[in-house]
């Protein structure tokens, strides 16, 4: 079966969610784009031009776009204020819905719309591609294999300078917000455990060129006593980290770092006499599945083999507002200076957040 979507919003993201379309033949096959959506008529019009989109029907009014398409999907790439919005509108029509991240701007906008999917009983997912990568499944994998005991803690440090320009530069909260969501819904997914507090300082230091919380420094408990670090800068200045963070697992037999990119160290203690026993190395495992780890292609699969086939995505709504809980809970204690207890995203779920 062939779904029909449109698109709604064509700025610099929606290039990244076409090409994905556009490299992969199963995609291709599945998914046909029937409308571009975007306020500015010329930003819809280069993008089908762009990507050989000639029978997509242009348009700035989403509404009236769905009512002449009806499409089966609507891919949701507006910048976050407009995104509740949106979706409704997209429900309303019938459509599923696959959202650019954050879900929602308020914790309190994702549970409305998290309910909305659940009272149309239509499919929405958030596009979270770094789960979607080759590292974060393997670090999953060694985790679940126990290749270095029991999980302890994790700690991730984040450190670029962007000069992106748009809305990002004028955002509230934006490392927290539009970034750090990233690597916590992927510590989140790689330790298999669910965030109880967390303490935050959030600054905007010296020499930013962002409005607001270019930095941020949290220290999250999750469930089964395993620690969560986040250091983070989007103004740092110098030699960078990946933009996946860089990565330390604590186990109780042993450790691995991941560079973000390509490098990771497994290593266990040694057999050293004397104080220090040292250490050996291992092997880190490869991915369980490599069609897991395809990036934005493998979201977008996800999402089509979920309307295929009834199971849920693996970045469904009512799971990934837990993600966003952790980052509203971190902004709540950066205002507070106060630890901050974290309830779950979805109200359904809150029988699950136990120690």
């Amino acid at each position: 079966m062939t779904y029909t979507a449109v698109l709604c919003g064509c700025g610099a993201m929606a290039r990244g969610w076409l090409k994905a379309l556009n490299e992969d033949p199963d995609l291709k096959r599945d998914i046909r784009i029937a409308g571009l959506v975007d306020l500015d008529p010329g930003a819809a019009a280069a993008l089908a031009d762009e990507f050989g989109l000639q029978d997509a029907a242009l348009g700035t009014d989403l509404a009236a776009m769905l009512t002449k398409t009806r499409p089966d999907i609507l891919f949701d790439v507006v910048v976050p204020a407009a995104r509740a919005s949106v979706v409704e509108t997209a429900f309303a029509h019938g459509c599923h819905v696959l959202s650019e991240k954050p879900l929602a701007v308020s914790l309190d906008e994702a549970r409305h719309l998290v309910q909305r999917a659940k009272a149309t009983k239509r499919l929405h997912a958030v596009v979270q591609n770094r789960r979607f990568i080759a590292g974060t499944r393997r670090l999953r994998r060694a985790v679940e294999d126990g290749l270095i005991g029991e999980l302890t803690a994790i700690h991730c440090d984040f450190f670029i300078g962007p000069h992106f320009g748009g809305f990002r530069e004028t955002m509230q909260h934006v490392l927290l917000l539009d970034m750090a969501i990233h690597t916590l819904d992927a510590a989140r997914f790689v330790s298999d455990r669910k965030a109880l507090s967390v303490y935050c300082v959030e600054t905007n230091p010296a020499g930013s060129w962002y409005a607001d919380g270019a930095s941020a420094n949290a220290i999250f408990a999750l469930t089964g006593d395993v620690v969560l670090t986040y250091r983070g800068s989007w103004c740092a200045k110098g030699r960078r980290t990946s933009w996946e963070s860089a990565w330390r697992l604590v186990g109780s037999q042993g450790m691995i770092t991941w560079d973000g990119e390509d490098t990771f160290e497994v290593t266990v203690e040694g057999t050293e006499e004397g104080l220090l026993p040292g250490f050996t190395s291992l092997d880190m495992p490869p991915a369980a599945d490599e069609n897991e780890t395809l990036g934005h292609r493998s979201v977008l699969r996800d999402f089509v083999k979920a309307l295929q086939d009834g199971h849920e995505p693996e970045t469904v709504s009512h799971d990934n507002i837990d993600s966003l809980a952790m980052v509203f809970a971190a902004i709540e204690s950066a205002r507070s200076g106060l630890p901050v207890a974290i309830k779950p995203g979805n109200p359904d779920n809150e029988g699950e957040l136990r120690p």
